[in-house]
């Protein structure tokens, strides 16, 4: 297989493939609109528009897979419908003229609310806001000629990781000592899918043929809740472990009917009010991988936070 590849996006599930695929030997361009990205000599840093059809096309030229790692300017449903479905057309079609695989990262909230664990069987036909927006990217990529993979995973963790509910917002609260407040039950098993873990099963994904046009889940360590979660922070870290109060549901949505960017995130807030629960047991047995250790990954994501200090 050729081992030079498209990488579009520098946040951290961009930079992470990109620094994964360099490690073992691969060429990658990385396509973003700054030019920016991990420094390495096996990287190329490309500056470009990921929704210009012919940007995309010369980037992709000669490369066997390109990794879709672009996220909507915005945290809205709107602004994803505006943006989302016309880059992913562009790169679907220079990827195809390049005779590529596109391998999507992707979220669970296409699978809305559900009342057990999600395996790759559970239904995937949210009708409302974002996840209406997630379905609606599924279903072209399947209606596409060219092949893809799309690859699930629950909210983030580990080294990179800023913009999530166990990045920003918790770990650098842990090391202050800080009272951590979360959203919905701080008491319900919730997945958290380690970035690396996901890198990897994206670029494994990409590489074997026969899991090509499937949907896969990231590997995921089994759930722990918010309030474990802290607890392990605290731990990996050495600190005593903050208090840990709830932010309200109805005080979210409160805010949200004259706070635009509250609303969203209230639209969310189910995902963390009752279980949340990825299995990714059979996407892993597919993959050959398995799942970073919990207590591993947040060792690592903590060490990192701690240079960003």
């Amino acid at each position: 297989m050729n081992s030079t590849h498209l990488v579009i996006g520098a946040g951290p599930v961009g930079s992470t493939i990109a620094q994964q695929l360099a490690a073992r030997g691969d060429r990658v361009r990385l396509l973003t609109r700054s030019g920016s990205g991990p420094v390495h000599a096996s990287i190329e840093r490309l500056r470009g528009d990921a929704t210009d059809l012919d940007t995309v096309t010369q980037a992709a030229v000669g490369v066997s897979a390109v990794f879709h790692c672009m996220h909507g300017s915005a945290y809205a449903a709107d602004t994803w419908r505006a943006e989302l479905p016309r880059a992913e057309k562009v790169v679907l079609e220079a990827a195809g003229r390049a005779g590529a695989v596109v391998v999507f990262p992707e979220s669970l909230y296409a699978y809305g609310h559900v009342t057990g664990p999600m395996t790759e069987q559970t239904p995937r036909n949210a009708d409302f806001g974002k996840p209406a927006v997630r379905v609606e990217l599924l279903r072209a990529r399947d209606a596409s000629p060219t092949p893809t993979v799309s690859v699930a995973a629950s909210d983030f963790y580990g080294p990179l990781v800023r913009t999530a509910h166990a990045g920003e917002r918790m770990v650098p609260t842990v090391l202050a000592g800080r009272t951590m407040r979360v959203l919905g039950d701080p008491d319900a098993p919730h997945s958290w899918t380690y970035v690396p873990d996901l890198g990897a099963a994206m670029i494994k994904a990409a590489d074997e043929k026969t899991l090509w046009d499937t949907f896969l889940h990231a590997p995921t360590a089994p759930a722990v809740s918010q309030r474990e979660l802290v607890q392990l922070y605290a731990d990996v870290a050495g600190v005593a472990a903050p208090r840990v109060g709830r932010i309200p549901t109805w005080t979210m949505k409160a805010i949200g009917t004259v706070h635009a960017g509250t609303r969203e995130l209230a639209e969310m807030v189910y995902q963390f009010d009752k279980p949340f629960v990825l299995d990714s047991s059979a996407s892993e047995a597919l993959l050959g991988l398995a799942p970073t250790p919990l207590e591993t990954g947040a060792k690592a994501t903590v060490d990192w936070w701690r240079t960003q200090a």
